[in-house]
């Protein structure tokens, strides 16, 4: 049983994949990166106005450090504005730290699991 479980030192960095609407709302998208990047140590990814990868819908990528989970997703919980999130560590198998080790916030929106390899070259 103990062979299945993962070291949680295998979590490089989190990401939050915060998804819009380009025509209706990635004004409060704006707003919701703009208070995250001045209230935390995150590092901001570019604005993809159309899917990306796995990603069906608009977003960006919030990246940051284990040590800043506990205070990070709890904001975003409370402080989304009506925006879904996603939120996955990296570990280095990028379909199983989106698709099984991720959690939403908001509703769970679909992905494109073929685009996602099973592991980080």
């Amino acid at each position: 049983m103990q062979a299945d479980l993962h070291d949680i030192g295998i979590i490089r960095v989190f990401h939050a994949h915060v998804y819009y609407d380009p025509a209706a709302t990635r004004d409060t998208a704006a707003a919701v990166r703009d208070e995250v990047t001045a209230r935390f140590p995150v590092r901001a990814g570019r604005w993809h106005d159309v899917p990306v990868g796995p990603h069906t819908q608009a977003m960006y990528q919030l990246l940051f450090a284990p040590d800043t989970f506990a205070t990070l997703v709890p904001w975003l919980m409370l402080n989304r504005r009506g925006l879904d999130v996603l939120v996955h560590p990296d570990t280095g198998f990028p379909r199983r730290d989106h698709l099984v080790h991720g959690f939403w916030l908001g509703r769970a929106l679909p992905l494109n699991a073929d685009r996602l390899p099973e592991r980080d070259d």
